[in-house]
């Protein structure tokens, strides 16, 4: 379906946008919430005029359409939950309630197990059930809000399969936080640091463009240094996390124009300095 594909395309472009231009959490989630939503409406109008062709192209539809929409929802909800609710302490406190949230995570994966199986081994012996409309089945495990949302847009089954893609979302997501801080610890506890904190002031986004190009020019161990462990000496260094630093190294390969407008701007900023200098 060309205008379902063109619209998640849309999506997403502008969900990369956001996440490149936004430092806080908080407000990439609340912009990225505010993207979908807004696609969500406009699918949902597409579908009410849209008559299925055919059972197979709405089985399609609900198994694999909806579910990439849904899946950011429940994925950028979460993120939002989870750093508003932060607990505000040291880094042992913050680790210990990313990792519970990592457990809640594999509780979902337990209770629908079955599910689970299901979709992971791109089974379709029940699709006709799980992915058609008014087709639920109450012996088959049911969320109970199915009963609650919209018959025209929704079938028993499609918001599991948004929830298996958000839950592996933010299980990377959830992950490398862990990561981060426990990469701190380590740093702290074997090497002494200068004692002078210095904080980074521009874009996490200029500050991975930065790492990618001193790890590209191999400008520190003689180009033998991880990737990781540079970012994290620089997360260290000037306290901020990074995040998935990977994935903006990718949205900054996808950009058009300016995929290295921070390194641009260095080099304007030192000439124009040396000319300053010049002239005094």
């Amino acid at each position: 379906m060309e205008f379902v594909t063109k619209l998640y395309q849309e999506q997403e472009e502008q969900l990369n946008f956001i996440h490149l231009e936004t430092d806080d959490p908080l407000k990439e989630a609340e912009l990225s919430i505010q993207v979908i939503v807004n696609a969500l409406s406009q699918l949902k109008k597409y579908i009410g005029k849209h008559k299925f062709r055919t059972q197979s192209e709405e089985i399609k539809f609900f198994k694999y359409g909806k579910p990439q929409f849904i899946s950011k929802l429940i994925f950028h909800i979460s993120i939002y939950n989870i750093h508003s609710r932060m607990p505000k302490g040291g880094e042992r406190i913050v680790r210990k309630y990313l990792h519970h949230e990592l457990q809640n995570l594999r509780r979902y994966f337990d209770n629908n197990l079955d599910f689970y199986k299901y979709y992971r081994t791109g089974s379709n012996y029940l699709d006709h059930k799980y992915f058609v409309r008014g087709k639920y089945d109450i012996r088959l495990t049911l969320d109970t809000f199915y009963f609650e949302t919209d018959p025209l847009f929704s079938t028993s089954h499609d918001y599991k399969v948004a929830k298996i893609i958000a839950n592996d979302l933010l299980q990377v997501y959830l992950e490398d936080a862990i990561s981060s801080l426990e990469r701190k610890d380590n740093n702290m506890a074997t090497q002494d640091f200068p004692k002078v904190k210095l904080y980074w002031t521009e874009s996490k986004t200029a500050l991975i463009e930065l790492i990618y190009a001193l790890h590209s020019q191999g400008a520190i161990d003689n180009g033998k240094a991880d990737i990781k462990d540079i970012a994290a000496l620089f997360e260290y260094f000037f306290g901020v996390e990074l995040g998935d630093y990977y994935r903006t190294f990718l949205e900054l390969r996808m950009r058009k124009t300016g995929r290295t407008k921070f390194l641009h701007s260095l080099i304007q900023s030192l000439s124009k300095k040396m000319d300053e200098a010049e002239e005094k």
